[in-house]
């Protein structure tokens, strides 16, 4: 009866009007500025054009990654990674050392690429349930950070190469912060004895693992196919949070289209988040080290989305406003956040662990912070010799 009341709410309270009074607040706002009609074609195109050429994406993405999970399940090599990096991990993240091979394919690939991981009990038997909803964390840290790396590496800025790999380790500082944090949230959340269930009802022998029947070769097959489809599960599971999230998000941080008008086409905005950003420079700027007040635009920018992010670093270097600082500052935030805001709660939801999404974001808005800090002081200190 306890756990029924606290479900239970006054069907008129407060809570209704608030919801009322900050949903039109909301589009009230950004309606006045791109005009209603706009505000409303460019939400649909914007969520299309997410739904089409992000999500189908990262869903090809899952489906390549659950194919080399499922193998490397089946064959042993989670099992092996887990016994050989279970000392490196365990003092440093507090997690088994399985969870470096989702690290690895998420910085090969995006955040989503370790959910696959996740739903493999040859996987998840190394995991207590306070170390589960963390990988969420730990993937979103390395997401993207091949392409990041290499495209900032590839920027027109003397000293490029090597502040992109600052940039790389100002990540990895900002990983382990984002982890501990929501390590130490998930430990008050879920206690810290009990292991994630497995779908597998057999009790394992110590130094035993489940596989299929079959050959070698059947086993390959099966393997890589069951691998892709709990990749299209996981690639259909975060269509919600990438669609509805990151549609406001770009909302909130483009400005109009290229002719400076509002047309109702996709990805227009008001560029809220730039103009809070600007405002906020003061304390951003110290912190970071940055040459010119707009490249606060970039790590606001990798909330919602590091190809935009990267695109923004681009465009800048170009006019020559970006300074190797820069480049290792921006890699570091953009590896780190990988527009979290994003996939976030929909990695959450697909993990089963939504209750524990608020502790996730701020943990890892600390986690990014602190990259981008670490890079900059890095730098400064390398720059000294």
């Amino acid at each position: 009866m306890q756990e029924q009341s606290k479900k239970l709410k006054k069907d008129i309270g407060l809570e209704n009007f608030v919801c009322l009074f900050l949903f039109f607040a909301l589009f009230i706002s950004i309606g006045r500025v791109m005009g209603g009609i706009n505000m409303i074609k460019t939400m649909m195109s914007t969520g299309f054009d997410l739904l089409m050429n992000v999500c189908l994406y990262l869903m090809a993405i899952a489906v390549l990654a659950g194919a080399v999970s499922g193998v490397f399940s089946e064959f042993g090599v989670i099992t092996l990674v887990n016994k050989v990096l279970s000392k490196v991990m365990k003092p440093i993240y507090d997690l088994p050392g399985a969870s470096s091979l989702g690290m690895l394919n998420c910085y090969l690939s995006d955040n989503p690429a370790i959910l696959t991981f996740a739903h493999d009990d040859n996987f998840r038997r190394y995991f207590k349930k306070y170390q589960m909803p963390a990988l969420t964390n730990l993937g979103t840290a390395f997401g993207m950070g091949l392409i990041t790396t290499t495209t900032m590496m590839g920027m027109n800025v003397k000293g490029a190469i090597t502040s992109a790999l600052i940039g790389n380790l100002g990540a990895v500082i900002g990983s382990v912060v984002s982890v501990r944090l929501m390590i130490f949230y998930c430990k008050k959340m879920y206690g810290t004895e009990d292991f994630v269930e497995v779908k597998s009802k057999i009790n394992l022998p110590d130094n035993k693992r489940i596989v299929r029947d079959g050959s070698i070769g059947s086993r390959f097959i099966q393997s890589v196919l069951d691998g892709g489809k709990v990749g299209v599960d996981m690639g259909v599971s975060i269509i919600p949070g990438v669609v509805i999230i990151c549609t406001l998000v770009i909302m909130l941080t483009n400005g109009p289209s290229a002719s400076g008008l509002y047309t109702g086409g996709p990805n227009e905005g008001v560029l809220f988040l730039p103009w809070l950003g600007e405002k906020l420079s003061f304390i951003i700027n110290p912190l970071f080290g940055f040459s010119f007040p707009e490249a606060i635009a970039v790590p606001i920018t990798a909330l919602g989305s590091t190809g935009a992010a990267i695109g923004t670093v681009s465009k800048m270097s170009i006019a020559g406003h970006v300074s190797a600082n820069d480049i290792a500052v921006f890699t570091a935030i953009c590896m780190c956040w990988s527009g979290y805001i994003s996939t976030h709660i929909a990695m959450m939801d697909a993990l089963g662990t939504k209750e524990a999404t608020g502790k996730a974001l701020i943990s890892h808005t600390i986690g990014g912070i602190v990259a981008g800090i670490s890079a900059h002081i890095i730098y400064m200190i390398i720059s000294l010799f």
